[in-house]
């Protein structure tokens, strides 16, 4: 768990919603250190961007059908961020390890919003398997 704020907002007392605000934190301060980035980092400030949003505005909805559609763009906006950050290595941009910190985290965002999804959603989902993550996982 990320370090505790004062609430004003019940999004804020969300365990993900803080997690996502440190990736972003974190990826902010990856991306001033890194001069050479180029077109990924545009890329990766508004998917990051994009988690911490779409799970507030999400947080904030009555229907369910509203509530998982704002948590299912911030779950793809992960995911996002994730190849976003492996683009990166395989463009010798940042290392494996550079990274690392950033992966752990995204994967932390996309296991709970897929438990937000599912105590929020009727849908039907493979048992053993979530989307977005690997079933060899």
């Amino acid at each position: 768990m990320r370090e505790s704020q004062q609430s004003w907002f019940d999004h804020e007392k969300l365990e993900v919603y803080r997690e996502a605000i440190f990736f972003v934190t974190w990826l902010s301060n990856v991306l001033e250190e890194s001069v050479r980035i180029g077109d990924v980092k545009d890329q990766l400030d508004r998917a990051s961007t994009s988690i911490p949003l779409n799970i507030a505005e999400g947080n904030g909805k009555y229907s369910l059908k509203d509530r998982c559609r704002f948590f299912d763009i911030a779950h793809g906006s992960a995911l996002e961020c994730a190849a976003g950050l492996d683009v990166l290595v395989a463009k010798t941009k940042l290392t494996s390890d550079r990274i690392r910190p950033g992966k752990e985290s995204l994967q932390k965002i996309v296991r709970m919003l897929i438990g937000l999804i599912k105590r929020n959603s009727t849908r039907e989902y493979d048992k053993g398997t979530d989307p977005g993550q690997s079933a060899e996982s």
